[in-house]
């Protein structure tokens, strides 16, 4: 099963939030389950979630979306943010 990490700064935590919150249709669209999101104990404007995913196809048609692009723009994501799908190994 893929997951997929995001990692980035943001201008505001608070309204990253509120503009994360709003965009979780989209993420249900894409088959993705929400595991963990951390906020960095000493920059509470660093992001990183975790996400559950059922398929990299959907992954990367997420990752690649215009919607995520301006949904993130929307919420103040600092520079480019870093996405990485990871496999569990054993």
């Amino acid at each position: 099963m893929p997951y997929l990490l995001i990692k980035h700064e943001v201008a505001d935590f608070d309204h990253w939030k509120t503009m994360y919150d709003k965009h979780k249709s989209a993420r249900d669209h894409a088959d993705l389950h929400e595991l963990h999101l951390f906020q960095n104990t000493y920059n509470h404007n660093e992001v990183i979630v975790l996400f559950e995913a059922k398929s990299e196809g959907k992954v990367l048609e997420f990752m690649e979306s215009k919607d995520l692009e301006q949904a993130m723009k929307g919420a103040g994501v600092l520079g480019t943010p870093e996405m990485r799908i990871l496999r569990e190994v054993s």
